[in-house]
């Protein structure tokens, strides 16, 4: 590596380092001022506990935070590195010595490659573990969080439902369990029986459900009910939090996603995962496609315009963002009478690319 690639690549690193901070620094801070009264009702344990609940909930939530921002971060970063060289004229000693401006940017471009790749060790490897730890909101205490359960599908088409589910026990409190079942090749579900129970507790040995006084009616029958004492299912107690709600599929991994889709879920639900699959396929490359947007803007040999030139790159950036924030709106959504999952993921790349080349093409070197 050359002497001008490394003090690119050092300036590029303190300006990441710095916009790593700083950004979610301030997500944390606003957050934190919004929702202090909500930490703050377990006062009676001591201040150090809660210190330690406010340091535990945004050291987890933090890997959330730095999924979101990855692709500013990155932008904020290379205007940090290229404004500084700007601003000292070395941008006009580079050019002098006969070095192009792309080769200059080719060192940024590099290391973003790099750090995408911290984007999708981030999203794939270690927000899922931790998924039913980030559910938890500001006012729940580690490990003493409870939620209702409703409707909930697991790998055999039923639906779990319960009043109350402990985390800390691992127990659904009167649980409903409707058995259903369906033909091969057929989207239609069957009700066949209910289960029901004063409580389940998950058996981690045996990987199923432990009723306690369960009760099985099944559809049609004379008989009565018939006792059982435990339920097979995929649905873990690590599960439940994640699976409860679908905004909370964000936090699954793409196998995950893939296993889900595979139930045979409603075509909503099963637009939704689509989308999320191939989301995390194509925002490491909007995020790239957001960095080459603004690099050709940013490298400019005038000082004078380097603010001009700031914001015109951030209104290219804000305007790729916002893009796909709709895109993922209307990715569940019916439009033209159809849902369109791949479509509205891969529309941003489809618009921002070819004008992130144009760009680099008509750069002044």
């Amino acid at each position: 590596m050359k002497i001008l690639d490394k003090y690119i690549a050092k300036n590029f690193l303190i300006g990441y380092a710095i916009a790593f901070c700083v950004l979610l620094g301030l997500r944390i801070m606003i957050d934190l001022f919004v929702n202090l009264d909500e930490f703050t009702e377990h006062m009676d344990m001591g201040t150090f506990a809660v210190i330690k609940n406010i340091s535990s909930f945004y050291c987890l939530n933090g890997l959330v935070y730095f999924r979101d921002f990855a692709g500013m971060i990155t932008v904020v970063a290379a205007s940090f590195s290229l404004g500084k060289m700007i601003r000292s004229n070395e941008l006009v000693a580079i050019i002098a010595s006969g070095i192009s401006l792309k080769r200059v940017i080719a060192p940024i471009i590099m290391l973003s490659l790099i750090l995408t790749g911290l984007l999708v060790i981030d999203q794939e490897f270690l927000i899922p573990p931790f998924a039913d730890k980030l559910v938890r909101s500001q006012d729940d205490l580690p490990g003493e969080e409870t939620y209702d359960v409703w409707f909930l599908s697991d790998n055999n088409g039923s639906l779990i439902c319960s009043e109350r589910f402990n985390v800390k026990t691992s127990t659904l409190e009167k649980p409903t369990i409707i058995v259903r079942t369906r033909k091969a090749q057929s989207a239609i579900w069957n009700v066949t029986g209910k289960i029901s129970a004063d409580k389940a507790i998950y058996d981690y040995k045996e990987n199923r459900w432990d009723l306690i006084g369960g009760k099985l009616t099944e559809k049609d029958s004379v008989k009565q009910s018939q006792p059982i004492t435990f339920y097979a299912s995929d649905i873990t107690p690590k599960d439940i939090p994640v699976r409860r709600s679908a905004r909370n599929k964000t936090l699954l991994s793409s196998r995950q996603l893939s296993a889900l889709a595979q139930q045979g879920t409603k075509i909503k639900d099963r637009a939704e995962l689509y989308s999320q699959k191939h989301f995390r396929i194509t925002d490491p490359f909007i995020n790239l496609v957001m960095l080459m947007v603004s690099l050709p803007i940013l490298v400019r040999r005038d000082p004078k315009t380097m603010k001009s030139a700031i914001m015109i790159s951030f209104a290219a950036t804000t305007a790729c963002f916002i893009t796909t924030f709709i895109c993922k709106m209307m990715a569940t959504e019916q439009v033209f009478g159809m849902v369109s999952p791949q479509f509205w993921a891969w529309l941003p790349l489809f618009i921002f690319t070819p004008i992130a080349f144009l760009e680099l093409d008509a750069m002044k070197t």
